[in-house]
């Protein structure tokens, strides 16, 4: 079994570094082969570790770090000025080969930033995007990038995006050719932006991606493809619509087995079932955004995360490590722009 370690920044979330370590003790107790570094502030930190009976855990390590971009933190500062936090030294950790990921609930575009400075990005991509696999009407999943890393793309980014997505969606989802689609306002080729139809064209003359055309928003999560390109503008508000939708329908299930007698002798018996059928819709159970493109693993937790959710995003990152995602999207994106410049040669 080959041990696979993570370097854990647990001081940039919503809720404190008390949820970062019991997901931690989560995913330690379902992964015997899993090693944690945790990153944080020592003052902050042993107490905690104490309390948890973390601190004398054979796999996981304490790295001391004096400081931590808070979620106000400007990125472009964080960048040069925070050599010291929690979030850069669990990335240098990476990037120096002691550990296979980093995980960190911590500024979004701070971690961007400074993973593509610490990690580099792999040759013939410019920017890295957040994807993460939201669940379908399949019971499966759809992954949809980008998520917010970038609000503003041009048509050989969301071309690069296409790429990165249907490669980890092909080796987590072990699907042989992931069907690929790009988020629009219609269906019909002469529908959307300029940006989108060049796009379009690219994927349609690349055989090495199976290409299936454009989806609409009411689509995201009940079509035919297994990955959905758009920009981070767009991409953030569908994932945080879904979230919101999921937390609702989940809520009034609740209240629904609440209103009388009748219902909650009701719920009593149909409730297990329904938690068991439903529990993949739960926001908590696909927290953990993979920023992609970098020549190392890097996910992304919500700041709010509760225990369950970071568990889940250490889950993502350990997927991501076994099959070798970076080098997954190099080799494909190499054979890519092989055939790119065959056909420029015709």
């Amino acid at each position: 079994m080959r041990k696979l370690t993570l370097a854990l920044d647990v001081m940039g979330g919503d809720l404190g570094p008390h949820i970062p370590l019991l997901g931690a003790a989560k995913s330690l107790l379902l992964h015997p082969e899993l090693f944690l570094l945790i990153v944080g502030n020592q003052s902050q930190l042993l107490p905690l570790l104490k309390k948890y009976k973390l601190l004398e855990h054979p796999r996981l390590s304490f790295i001391h770090a004096e400081h931590f971009i808070s979620m106000e933190d400007n990125p472009i500062y964080a960048l040069r000025h925070t050599s010291g936090s929690s979030m850069h030294i669990a990335l240098d950790l990476v990037a120096q080969g002691q550990a296979d990921a980093c995980v960190s609930s911590g500024n979004t575009g701070a971690l961007m930033l400074l993973a593509k400075k610490s990690l580099k990005m792999i040759n013939g991509i410019s920017r890295p995007a957040l994807v993460a696999g939201l669940p379908n009407n399949e019971a499966g999943h759809t992954y949809l990038l980008d998520l917010g890393a970038n609000l503003h793309c041009d048509s050989d980014t969301l071309f690069n995006f296409a790429i990165m997505g249907s490669v980890l969606c092909e080796k987590v989802e072990q699907l042989k050719t992931p069907a690929v689609a790009l988020l629009n306002v219609g269906k019909e080729n002469n529908k959307g932006n300029d940006v989108i139809k060049r796009c379009a064209d690219l994927l349609k003359q690349t055989k090495q991606i199976n290409y299936i055309g454009f989806v609409e928003a009411n689509e995201l999560f009940y079509c035919q493809a297994d990955v959905i390109v758009t920009d981070g503008f767009s991409g953030n508000i569908a994932l945080k619509s879904y979230e919101g939708m999921g937390r609702v329908f989940l809520e009034q299930l609740d209240k629904v087995f609440n209103i009388n007698l009748y219902s909650k002798l009701l719920g009593k018996l149909l409730k297990p079932f329904l938690k068991k059928q439903l529990k993949h819709l739960h926001p908590d159970m696909y927290n953990g955004a993979s920023l992609i493109g970098l020549r190392g693993i890097v996910v992304k937790s919500h700041g709010s995360a509760n225990e369950v959710a970071f568990s889940s995003a250490i889950e993502q990152a350990i997927k991501e490590i076994k099959w070798q995602i970076p080098a997954g999207i190099a080799k494909k994106l190499e054979a890519v722009l092989l055939e790119r410049d065959c056909l420029s040669h015709e």
